[in-house]
């Protein structure tokens, strides 16, 4: 495996041999022209710090410097996303501005000498073109230069947003799957989707939920949250068409498709619960086991502060599985119903009929009117036919209910 690019060593900066590629970075800036002054310059103190920093595998930032100017390792580098390199050597409270108002106490604290440490802290971050959300637990520790003063900050941090994410979407997921898993139809989902929306709204900023009239084919929507029903993005029917979201090529291939450029759309009305509108969403089929035909469609917007990558698309899965459980447990109890109606059917007319029966055996061959025949007298045969038909009769009647 070749080796690391390492700097060109010479005895002023020798402290940086084997920083890695950030190492490597720092010996090619003027820091003349920054508030550091030349590095050849540069106090033992802050030389300590960052070759310190520099060789640890643990993200570390060192703030250092009336402007703290900021200088960090291998490990920190993924945490500046699209800002470095422009963001070795600038500022801290310039390149994390947007995270100012919830750490920069902490921060200012560590600049009069209090360490602080903070966990799973949420914050947001523009690294990577948008306003993104993002969790960190980290310390400010200070570093007292050669006069006793503070000089600097240490900054050890690390991600943990794909922990916090993974955690509160599981929870969301739980809680909307034991609310919708006692649902007896569809207008009972919808109810419970609605009833769940806050807490599914950090990471879902809007639902649809249409289903597929199996008469028409076309697509009407029963639930929604977070948009109003009849906008143009959530109409109230719909072919099974891609005029509005892309139906018939997710009916076709089964599986999620994400759609963009949804932000101009919104026209300006707020959804969910950042400022800014949700700029994508994934639709998502439903189904039943063993049909061809899909039930219908949720469509799931994405939040505006987080992109889809493979966490995000694994819980708009589990998602999709959740509506799936639920819609066929109302399948389920409607077809049970439907069985039961007919059975009670089935009972009463058979109760009808026992009871039709049992007068025939009571009173057989009587007819309104009819007057019983005089002693000795021989009967007609022709009034034998009726005592002797209805048992036949009732016997083909009680066939006919049975075999149902």
């Amino acid at each position: 495996m070749p080796s690391e690019p390492q700097p060109s060593i010479i005895p002023d900066i020798n402290w940086l041999a084997g920083g890695g590629e950030m190492a490597a970075l720092i010996a090619t800036i003027d820091w003349s022209r920054t508030p550091l002054g030349p590095i050849e310059a540069w106090p033992q103190s802050l030389r300590t710090t960052v070759s310190l920093c520099l060789s640890s595998t643990f993200p570390i930032l060192v703030a250092w410097g009336p402007e703290y100017i900021q200088i960090y390792n291998d490990a920190y580098r993924p945490i500046c996303g699209g800002k470095h390199p422009a963001s070795m050597g600038e500022p801290f409270k310039i390149c994390w501005a947007t995270a100012l108002p919830v750490v920069g106490d902490k921060f200012d604290r560590a600049q009069q000498g209090e360490g602080t440490y903070i966990k799973d802290q949420r914050m947001f971050l523009d690294r990577d073109g948008y306003l993104e959300e993002a969790f960190m637990t980290f310390s400010f520790s200070p570093i007292r230069a050669e006069s006793g003063e503070v000089g600097g900050i240490f900054h050890p941090i690390t991600e943990t947003t794909a922990m916090v994410l993974n955690a509160r979407r599981t929870q969301s997921l739980r809680d909307l799957s034991a609310s919708i898993a006692d649902a007896r139809t569809v207008d009972d989902i919808c109810r419970d989707l609605a009833a769940q929306y806050e807490q599914l709204s950090l990471d879902v900023p809007f639902l649809l939920f249409y289903q597929r009239d199996e008469s028409d084919g076309k697509l009407h929507l029963r639930g929604h949250a977070g948009i109003d029903a009849g906008s143009t993005l959530a109409p109230q029917m719909v072919a099974m068409d891609d005029a509005s979201w892309p139906f018939a090529q997710v009916a076709a291939s089964g599986k999620p498709q994400q759609v963009v450029g949804l932000a101009p759309r919104f026209g300006g009305v707020a959804c969910g619960p950042y400022e800014e509108a949700p700029d994508s969403a994934l639709v998502l089929p439903i189904s039943l086991p063993g049909q061809h035909e899909v039930f219908g469609f949720v469509v799931a917007g994405v939040s505006a502060r987080r992109a889809v990558d493979d966490d995000y698309r694994n819980f708009y899965g589990l998602l999709t599985a959740a509506f799936n459980t639920a819609v066929g447990n109302v399948t389920a109890y409607e077809q049970e119903q439907r069985r039961a109606e007919e059975l009670a059917r089935i009972d009463r007319a058979k109760t009808a009929f026992f009871s039709n029966v049992s007068h025939e055996f009571r009173t057989p061959g009587r007819r309104a009117g009819q007057r019983r025949p005089v002693a000795g007298a021989a009967a007609p045969h022709r009034n034998h036919a009726p005592q002797c038909a209805a048992p036949a009769q009732a016997g083909q009647l009680l066939a006919g209910f049975l075999a149902h």
